[in-house]
């Protein structure tokens, strides 16, 4: 054979086996969770007032899920069930936590990240954390420990809890950024510092207006809860955050694109207090909730572009889902109520966040991975508990979460067979999902959580809904299918057990 056809053939041979090496690399995973979004937030889930093209995008060209839930009607409950696999009311600290609050999830307990970075990925969050930090004596001037770098993240940049509470820093790879250290920061959720101005006392300050619970130490012109003193140069800009998020998400996925990566994209968005960028304030018509939104599904859409540029699009499992379901007045006047017009954020669902209706936990919920996911509307009922078991599969990990079930292929478009039973949390109370029914145990308490104008799912008598008919919850079943009823009671109390201490709701 002359030398020329030679070195033909081994050049080929090299290009044919090197694509065959890129082929077989291990899939990128995104998870991009969203802040108090509601089932219809989005126009994918029947959204009409308010415009989302980018996660219609991924809801369009992958699946769509009509009953994909979070575990939790609120915030820290959710995450900590997404990346362990566990139930949060199986953890009793697994509430609503304070920007001061230790570290949730267990330094040895299997979480999403710590099984993908078995597997050879490299592990990343960027976004809102507030699973708690350190052991709840955080020097926030010195490396903070145990974070998310402890429970399985290569990489952390990250707010500590939620934007309205303190500290309003950034933190990366545990220690905060842009901190000079002669302006050392405080942090205390007792008591003031003395001196420090406060939305309670000096509203002259406000650029926003405090509507409950919302009015200790102000940042940017914004009272917050909890207080700080000190730390200027490391206080974010609010305006400025949700870009701040979206350029490290982007560089996260440039920097690690040779190698299998798993991005957990924690959106802040449209959690209070809602501060679009001035490119999308008025955007909408519906004040800075809408904006914000608007504002989150440009910054998906971003990203999915970089996704796309690099390459990387085809090889690429997105999860969009959101923690909770939403809330319009949650502490902060900013004409969310008054600039609703026709739009509902929970579609056709009852409740909202802090909710045991269904709009409390029943979320947009989207699977796409272009090429290999066919585009469908899914009926199976899913939950964020499976992610990791249903992840591990796909990584080829034996590692499961303590309730994580296996749905990978129900993920990926290939089977209708969800989950047969789910226990849904809210504020430590729980109800039980079963098939088409729902059943919600008594509970003391307000019926309505007035300040937030939402109904709480609390009765005197057990509720019993059958979803398939009622969708929105107005019939309860209880007394005409007591059977049904026994049979949903017995089956709850298996999972759950009984006599279960619930804790006063407290909105936050």
């Amino acid at each position: 054979m002359p030398v020329f056809l030679i070195l033909v053939y081994l050049v080929s041979c090299q290009s044919s086996t090197k694509e065959t090496e890129e082929k077989q690399l291990p899939p990128n995973i995104v998870i991009i969770y969203a802040d108090d979004l509601g089932y219809g937030d989005v126009g994918a889930y029947g959204a009409t007032e308010l415009k989302t093209p980018n996660i219609d995008m991924l809801a369009n060209g992958g699946v769509r899920f009509t009953n994909g839930y979070a575990s939790s009607a609120t915030c820290s409950p959710s995450r900590y069930a997404l990346l362990t696999g566990e139930y949060p009311w199986r953890n009793d600290r697994a509430q609503i936590l304070s920007g001061t609050a230790a570290l949730l999830i267990d330094t040895a307990q299997m979480t999403i990240p710590r099984m993908l970075k078995e597997k050879g990925y490299y592990t990343g969050i960027v976004g809102k954390w507030h699973l708690g930090l350190g052991n709840g004596d955080v020097d926030w001037n010195k490396h903070i420990t145990p974070g998310p770098n402890e429970v399985g993240f290569d990489y952390a940049f990250i707010m500590a809890a939620t934007q309205d509470r303190v500290p309003t820093v950034y933190i990366e790879n545990g220690n905060v950024s842009g901190l000079d250290p002669e302006d050392p920061i405080e942090v205390n959720y007792d008591r003031n510092f003395p001196g420090e101005p406060t939305g309670k006392d000096n509203p002259e300050m406000l650029r926003l207006k405090w509507h409950h619970g919302h009015n200790n130490s102000i940042v940017n012109g914004i009272p917050r809860i909890g207080y700080m003193k000190g730390g200027a140069s490391a206080k974010w800009v609010d305006e400025h955050m949700a870009d701040t998020f979206l350029i490290r998400a982007q560089k996260f996925v440039v920097t690690h694109k040779n190698k299998p990566f798993f991005l957990y994209y924690a959106l802040q968005q449209p959690h209070v207090p809602r501060t679009p960028n001035p490119r999308f304030v008025g955007k909408t018509g519906m004040g800075p909730r809408g904006d914000a939104i608007a504002e989150a599904d440009w910054c998906i859409g971003e990203f999915i572009n970089t996704l796309r540029n690099e390459g990387l699009l085809d090889n690429t499992m997105i999860i969009l889902s959101s923690d909770n379901g939403p809330v319009l007045n949650d502490g902060y006047y900013d004409d969310a109520v008054e600039k609703l017009g026709n739009h509902s954020p929970a579609g056709p669902l009852r409740g909202g966040k802090y909710s045991l209706f269904d709009a409390g936990t029943r979320v947009p919920f989207i699977t796409y991975w272009k090429g290999t996911i066919q585009p469908a509307t899914s009926d199976a009922i899913v939950s964020q508990l499976d992610i990791l078991a249903s992840l591990a599969d796909l990584a080829g990990s034996p590692k499961q979460g303590t309730d994580s079930q296996d749905f990978l292929d129900v993920l990926l478009g290939k089977s209708q067979k969800g989950r047969g039973d789910l226990v849904l949390e809210a504020t430590t109370r729980t109800a039980f999902r079963k098939g088409d029914w729902v059943m919600i145990p008594p509970y003391s308490g307000p019926a309505v959580a007035k300040e937030v104008n939402i109904e709480l799912g609390n009765a005197s008598d057990y509720q019993l809904y059958n979803l398939n008919d009622d969708i929105g919850q107005q019939n309860n079943l209880a007394s005409s299918n007591s059977e049904k009823l026994n049979e949903m009671i017995a089956q709850y109390e298996a999972i759950r057990g009984t006599n279960s201490k619930t804790e006063e709701l407290e909105l936050k």
